[in-house]
């Protein structure tokens, strides 16, 4: 019960501590002009029906070439995520041949319902990249 009262009064002071800092950032009178531009910023954007990234884009014509993240390798031109490899199923009891870069293709989940995963994994006849 004392950690309990404990960790409460060490919150009510953190809490203190911050309403203070907070007191502080709201009589700063940089943050009251960023604050002001931001406000009138965006009432200009909303008359003119302009987002964010269309003023970023107007400003910057280089903005949408950037990489997100500093250091990431892109390697697919839609989300940055590596492309999955192709690969070819042939089931030897049809002959049916299906092509898939994801598991969740819906012959293969029946295949594997049917036939189990250890099998139908088996039946892998060519993965390309």
């Amino acid at each position: 019960m004392a950690s309990v009262l404990s960790d409460y009064l060490k919150k009510e002071q953190m809490l203190k501590q911050l309403q203070e800092e907070l007191q502080a950032l709201e009589n700063n009178s940089e943050l009251k002009e960023e604050l002001e531009f931001k406000e009138r910023l965006q009432a200009l954007m909303t008359e003119h029906g302009k987002l964010a990234r269309d003023v970023c884009e107007m400003l910057d014509p280089s903005y949408r070439s950037k990489p997100a993240k500093a250091g990431k390798v892109s390697t697919s031109s839609t989300d940055g995520r590596k492309k999955r490899p192709l690969k070819v199923y042939k089931n030897p009891h049809t002959g049916e041949v299906v092509e898939t870069r994801g598991g969740n293709h819906k012959v293969i989940q029946e295949w594997k319902a049917e036939f189990g995963n250890e099998e139908v994994v088996s039946w892998v006849v060519k993965e390309t990249a």
